[in-house]
C-alpha cells in the first residue's frame, strides 16, 4: 500500500519539549517531519500511522524517557519509510516519544512513577497506549528500551511469553535468530511483575514482546540506535511488513 502518514496525540498529560535533550536531538535526522513530531510532543504523546490495511502493527518507545536509543532508531525509521516511494504491506503505528516530558527530563519515571508498572491502572500513559492498541485494533505490539550494562537484563535482548499468546514467542525467536539478541522467555505473561505494556497486551491476547538494546541511562552509547533500528526492523519482518 502506498505509504500516508497520519499524526495524533495519545494523551494532552505528557507534553514536552524534546528539543532540549541534547543527545537525542544530536542523533536523529533533521527534516519536516522530525520538527513536525518535536512540534506535536509539545502538546502530548504523538502517535504516527503509516501505511494502511491489515496487519496493523505498533512500535512502541520512550516508556522510560531516558532510554534514548528507542526513540532515535524510530524517528530515523520514521524518517526512512516516510521518504521511501516503495510500497509495504500492512499499517504501523509508531509512537516515538510515550512520554515527551520524561525524554526532555532524561528521566526514567513520569510523575513519580515507573510507567511499564501501570499500563494495568486507569489514569496512566502507558493504560492510554493499551487502550489505543484496542481501540485500533492493532495486531502485534514491540515495546522498545535500552539497559544499562552490568544492570537487568544489561545484555541486548528481547522478552516475551508463550502463555496465553504463544505468538509473542514466535515474534521473539524470529528477531533473536536475524539480530543475534539474547531470548528471555517466560511461560506466563505477568508472572515476573504487573503492569508492563507487553505483559498487558499478551494478557488481552495481542501477542507482544519487549526489546532492550545496551546503552546507559540517559546517554547514546556507540552503536546502539543501529542495533535498535536492527531489532525494530526485524520485528516488521516477521510480518513481512517491510
Amino acid at each position: 500500500m502506498p505509504i500516508q502518514g497520519k499524526l495524533s496525540v495519545i494523551s494532552y498529560e505528557t507534553g514536552g519539549k524534546i528539543e532540549k535533550n541534547k543527545s537525542l536531538l544530536e542523533n536523529i535526522p533533521k527534516s519536516q517531519i522530525t520538527a513536525k513530531l518535536i512540534h506535536v510532543s509539545r502538546f502530548g504523546t504523538p502517535i504516527l500511522e503509516l501505511g494502511e490495511g491489515y496487519p496493523r502493527v505498533m512500535i512502541v518507545a520512550g516508556i522510560h524517557g531516558n532510554e534514548l536509543p528507542p526513540q532515535i532508531a524510530s524517528v530515523r525509521l520514521i524518517n526512512e519509510l516516510s521518504n521511501n516511494k516503495n510500497e509495504f504491506g500492512g499499517s504501523i503505528y509508531m509512537i516515538p516519544f510515550s512520554i515527551p516530558y520524561a525524554t526532555m527530563e532524561n528521566s526514567r519515571r513520569f510523575k513519580g512513577f515507573d510507567m511499564n508498572r501501570t499500563a494495568s491502572k486507569g489514569g496512566f500513559i502507558s493504560n492510554d497506549i493499551i487502550r489505543t492498541i484496542k481501540m485500533f485494533g492493532i495486531s502485534a505490539v514491540a515495546d522498545f528500551h535500552s539497559t544499562r550494562p552490568r544492570s537487568n537484563p544489561g545484555v541486548e535482548s528481547v522478552f516475551c511469553s508463550k502463555k496465553p499468546c504463544y505468538e509473542s514467542f514466535l515474534i521473539a525467536r524470529h528477531m533473536t535468530r536475524e539480530t543475534t539478541s539474547k531470548l528471555i522467555l517466560y511461560e506466563e505473561a505477568g508472572s515476573l511483575y504487573k503492569g508492563a505494556v507487553e505483559d498487558e497486551c499478551n494478557l488481552a491476547e495481542i501477542p507482544a514482546v519487549t526489546c532492550e538494546v545496551v546503552s546507559e541511562s540517559g546517554e547514546v552509547n556507540v552503536g546502539s540506535p543501529e542495533r535498535s533500528l536492527l531489532q525494530i526492523k526485524s520485528y516488521l519482518k516477521y510480518f513481512n511488513i517491510i
